[in-house]
C-alpha cells in the first residue's frame, strides 16, 4: 500500500493552494494511507479512515508564529515514516526535506508592497526575507520540485537556484461538477441570491486585500474611470478580506461608487458567486498560477488576467485580448473591460471551448502526475 506524508498549512477546498492541497490529499487517500501535517484540515478529509491528521498549533492564527512549528512537526514525523517507504510532499519553504517540494508561490519572485504604518511595512519586509531564505533552503534540499506552471518553473530555476533537471510542471486540475458551466437558470438564481440589480452586467474580483499583489488598486482606478462614462452600466463585486478592505470601502464611498462596487468580504461559496458573473478580472502583479481565474473560466465566465500569470499560459491564442500586458496600467485595463462589455455575448461564446478543455483535467489527473514523478 502507498504511504504519503503531506505538509501544508491548510487543507481546505476554499481556494488557491489550500484547495490544491486538499484535492491532492483526497486523491492520494483513495489509494493509500496519507498523513497530514497541518494547522487546519477540512472535516471531509479528517473523516476518511485512510487519513491521519497531525495537527500543529498556529499561535494567534499567524503564519509567522506557526511556520517553525509546522516545519519541525513535519521533520519529526518524516524520521518515522521514511524508513517505512513513505513519500513526502511539502510546500515551498514550509519544511526542508530531501523529498518532493510542490511550489504554489515563489517568494523570491515578488516583494510585497503594503500601505500602512512603518511598523507594518517593516514587519512585512522582515517576514518576506525570512520566507525567501526558508524557500531557498527547502528547494535546495528537495529531490523533486513540482511547479504549478511554466512561470513558476522559470522562477524556481532563475530566482531560487533550482537545477532545471529537478523542476517539473504539473498543472492544477478542477472539480468539474462543482465548477460546471453555468446554466441560464443557475445564473438567474445566483443573481437573485446576491441582490443583483436588473440585467446590469456584473464583473467580479476574488482575492486577498492585504497588499497590492492581486492588483485591486489598478482595477479600482480603471473602474473609477469607466464609471465616469455615461454609457458604463456594469457593476463590480469584490470577494476577499484583508487589512486594506476597510480602506477600500471608504475610498469607494468617497468616490461615489458605493452602489457600483460591492465589497462582499470573505465568502465560502465562490462557485455560486461565479455563477452570477458576466466577467472576471485578475490584474495581479505576480501570480504563480491563478486558480480563481481557472475556476471562473471553468464556469464559462470570461476572465481578464495578467499575461505573466501562470494560468495565462493555458489561454489559447484566440483569447489573447483577455490578457493584460501591464498590471499597473489602469488605462489598459479600462480598455479591455470596455471591449468585454461591448461584446459580452460574443466573448462568453469564445471562452466556452476553453472552459470545456480546462474541465477535462481533474484533480485525480493532477495527483497521478505528481505520484508518477521520481521519488
Amino acid at each position: 500500500m502507498n504511504r504519503w506524508m503531506l505538509v501544508a498549512g491548510d487543507f481546505t477546498p476554499l481556494g488557491g493552494m489550500d484547495a490544491a492541497n486538499h484535492a491532492l490529499a483526497r486523491c492520494l487517500a483513495s489509494d493509500g494511507d496519507v498523513h497530514l501535517v497541518t494547522h487546519r484540515v477540512w472535516a471531509d478529509l479528517e473523516a476518511l479512515d485512510s487519513i491521519a491528521v497531525h495537527r500543529v498549533p498556529r499561535p494567534l492564527n499567524r503564519h509567522a508564529l506557526g511556520s517553525a512549528l509546522l516545519s519541525g512537526a513535519g521533520r519529526r514525523l518524516w524520521r518515522r515514516l521514511e524508513p517505512l517507504g513513505a513519500r513526502a510532499v511539502v510546500n515551498g519553504g514550509n519544511c526542508r526535506l530531501a523529498a518532493t517540494n510542490w511550489v504554489h508561490y515563489v517568494h523570491a519572485a515578488y516583494t510585497p508592497a503594503v500601505d500602512g504604518s512603518m511598523a507594518r511595512r517593516s514587519k512585512t519586509a522582515l517576514v518576506h526575507r525570512r520566507d525567501v531564505a526558508a524557500e531557498r533552503a527547502a528547494l535546495k534540499a528537495a529531490r523533486v520540485v513540482v511547479c504549478n506552471s511554466e512561470r513558476t518553473r522559470t522562477d524556481v530555476v532563475e530566482r531560487a537556484g533550482v537545477d532545471a533537471s529537478r523542476a517539473h510542471v504539473v498543472y492544477y486540475g478542477i472539480d468539474s461538477a462543482r465548477f460546471a458551466r453555468v446554466t441560464d437558470g443557475e445564473r438567474r438564481r445566483a443573481r437573485t441570491a446576491i441582490g443583483a440589480a436588473g440585467d446590469r452586467p456584473i464583473a467580479g474580483f476574488v482575492g486577498a486585500l492585504g497588499d497590492r499583489r492581486k492588483g485591486f488598486d489598478t482595477l479600482f482606478d480603471a473602474w473609477t474611470r469607466l464609471c465616469g462614462r455615461a454609457a458604463w452600466d456594469a457593476d463590480l463585486i469584490v470577494v476577499g478580506a484583508g487589512a486594506e478592505l476597510a480602506a477600500w470601502q471608504r475610498r469607494a464611498a468617497e468616490a461615489g461608487l458605493a452602489d457600483r462596487v460591492r465589497f462582499m468580504g470573505f465568502r465560502d461559496d465562490v462557485p455560486a458567486i461565479l455563477a452570477a458573473l458576466d466577467g472576471f478580472v485578475h490584474p495581479a502583479r505576480y501570480e504563480a498560477y491563478g486558480l480563481s481565474v481557472h475556476e471562473a473560466v471553468c464556469r464559462g465566465v470570461p476572465a481578464i488576467v495578467t499575461r505573466s500569470a501562470g494560468v495565462a499560459e493555458r489561454y489559447p491564442a484566440g483569447l489573447s485580448d483577455l490578457l493584460l500586458d501591464n498590471p499597473n496600467d489602469a488605462g489598459e485595463l479600462a480598455e479591455r473591460l470596455s471591449l468585454w462589455r461591448s461584446h459580452l455575448d460574443r466573448v462568453r461564446a469564445r471562452v466556452a471551448p476553453f472552459a470545456d478543455a480546462l474541465r477535462t483535467r481533474s484533480w485525480n489527473d493532477m495527483a497521478r502526475d505528481i505520484a508518477a514523478l521520481p521519488a
